[in-house]
């Protein structure tokens, strides 16, 4: 399974993406992943956010997002996923979301 972080992306970052299963990011950079979000959705590719560290504010973006690691109990990652749409919200203090991509 091809796994790409927005470090490993190249200049053009839908070629860069070709063959990908996931793309990684954290939550400084969905900001500016925005444009790479429209490509996860054509090319099939999933993305997963590590948003622990800080607060997800709602956004377009959650729409993109099949799996995020928040902060919180596994409660709070239940409330999460029921208003954000999220396939798979996770609370936990694992180093790696690499640990949860299926």
């Amino acid at each position: 399974m091809r796994i790409v972080t927005l470090d490993d992306l190249g200049d053009d970052v839908r070629a860069s993406m070709s063959g990908a299963r996931w793309l990684l990011l954290n939550a400084a950079q969905l900001d500016k992943s925005t444009p790479l979000l429209m490509f996860t959705e054509l090319d099939d590719i999933l993305v997963a956010v590590d948003h622990r560290g800080t607060v997800p504010q709602p956004g377009l973006w959650q729409r993109a997002v099949h799996l995020i690691l928040i902060d919180g109990t596994d409660t709070d990652a239940e409330d999460f996923r029921k208003n954000s749409g999220i396939t798979k919200v996770v609370a936990d203090s694992v180093e790696d979301i690499r640990t949860y991509l299926w």
